[in-house]
């Protein structure tokens, strides 16, 4: 059965951010609150989590994981960004925005993509998220929550809790969100070009 925790969206209480991290370390699979919508969230490291997640969304070995980043200078410890790519996306970070780039060797290759060896890499505007990332102090590995079947993003924690109740280890509360998931963009190429209309402003990549 999932623990439900519920923080406050503007100042979460260090003590569910510490309780919250401990499980993360400990593998823990949780559900949680970004500018977009829920998110599936685990360690990096924590390979039963990738495949947990996989089964919950019902995808394949050729999704696209997003490493939720901090700030931009995690995000380049793990993205080869060039020039023209750094410039457009340090200006639309942090937002609601997801980037496919080639990876780093920082990056296991598991949470590659299988060919071309990319991974998507994100900055969130959320208070809770990035409290959480400060206090964990690495990447979050991650995926949008869309059940098979639905194309927008869940975004009631008590909704989530009753329905993933045994697949999930923790659901997290922490204010309104968005049902619209992130805009993505694929600069694996050289050029963007934008795979998902959310709720990012995708002209500026267009």
């Amino acid at each position: 059965m999932a623990r439900y925790l519920d923080l406050h969206p503007d100042n979460p209480q260090p003590r569910g951010l510490a309780q919250l991290v401990d499980a993360l370390r400990d593998d823990a699979l949780i559900a949680y609150p970004t500018d977009s919508g829920y998110a599936l969230g685990c360690r990096v490291g924590n390979r039963e989590g990738r495949e947990r997640i996989l089964r919950i969304r019902g995808l394949d070995e050729r999704h696209h994981f997003t490493l939720v980043c901090a700030d931009f200078a995690q995000l380049g410890q793990l993205a080869h960004v060039d020039n023209a790519a750094f410039r457009a996306i340090r200006a639309a970070t942090p937002g609601p925005y997801t980037f496919i780039l080639p990876a780093t060797p920082e990056v296991p290759r598991r949470l590659l993509h299988p060919k071309k060896r990319t991974v998507g890499v994100r900055i969130p505007d959320h208070t809770f998220v990035q409290a959480l990332l400060a206090e964990l102090g690495e990447p979050l590995l991650s995926s949008t929550l869309i059940l098979p079947g639905e194309e927008e993003a869940r975004t009631s924690g008590w909704e989530i809790k009753e329905e993933l109740d045994h697949v999930v280890d923790i659901v997290v509360e922490a204010g309104e969100t968005s049902a619209t998931p992130t805009t993505v963009v694929d600069w694996s190429q050289g050029a963007p070009e934008v795979l998902r209309y959310g709720a990012g402003d995708p002209t500026r990549f267009e």
